[in-house]
């Protein structure tokens, strides 16, 4: 089963957040990609003619291509095909995946907590909610809101308030602006200060 949905998960967070930047095209042939491994204290699987449902829980562990993600729950739902009568099936397409429970995302210098993760991989959607934050340890910045969505292929990220509960965006300091620290400039001597009604000096015509 390809879990599509996390590396959809991170593209989006990069592509919709401040600071996210495309990644650049490799010049040469990648290496063979590491498969992606999931650990978890215990596993159920449930069949149909067309889907088979994975729900880890007991503390899960999912790591994959430069990512890793943990949360308390995790229910993976992918569309399946082959002989009916097996119990998992050939596994086509991941349809959704639902992690739940202290979830903790991080790729690189980019970390997403939140208390539920909703991905959804055909619409390229990812839904945030329970007190979620995506950080930048390098770029210094944060975003907090009640809840994020993050829609991958129109690089845009909704976040609403509810309530009191409102979007907080933290970004690197920047230099003060106050006018009343800014020196004042003085005019040369013998120049008299330029006010607003003071005619603008002639220029000589060109000889």
């Amino acid at each position: 089963m390809k879990l599509r949905g996390l590396a959809c998960l991170f593209l989006a967070l990069r592509a919709a957040l401040p600071g996210a930047t495309p990644a650049a095209p490799a010049s040469a042939p990648a290496a063979p990609l590491p498969p992606t491994t999931i650990e978890s204290g215990a596993l159920e699987l449930f069949s149909t003619d067309k889907e088979t449902t994975f729900t880890y829980s007991r503390g899960v562990r999912i790591t994959a291509t430069n990512l890793v993600l943990t949360c308390d729950h995790l229910v993976v739902v992918a569309r399946r095909s082959g002989d009916p009568a097996a119990l998992v099936g050939r596994q086509e397409k991941l349809k959704s995946l639902v992690a739940s429970g202290n979830v903790r995302l991080v790729q690189d210098d980019r970390e997403a907590t939140a208390e539920r993760a909703e991905v959804f991989p055909d619409d390229d959607r990812v839904i945030l909610t329970g007190n979620p934050v995506v950080r930048s340890v390098k770029d210094g910045w944060e975003q907090r809101g009640p809840r994020m969505e993050l829609l991958r292929g129109e690089r845009r990220a909704v976040i609403r308030g509810e309530g009191a509960d409102r979007p907080r965006t933290v970004l690197p300091p920047l230099k003060d602006l106050g006018y009343d620290k800014v020196p004042e400039r003085r005019p040369a001597p013998g120049k008299a200060p330029a006010t607003p009604d003071s005619p603008a000096p002639a220029t000589p015509a060109p000889r």
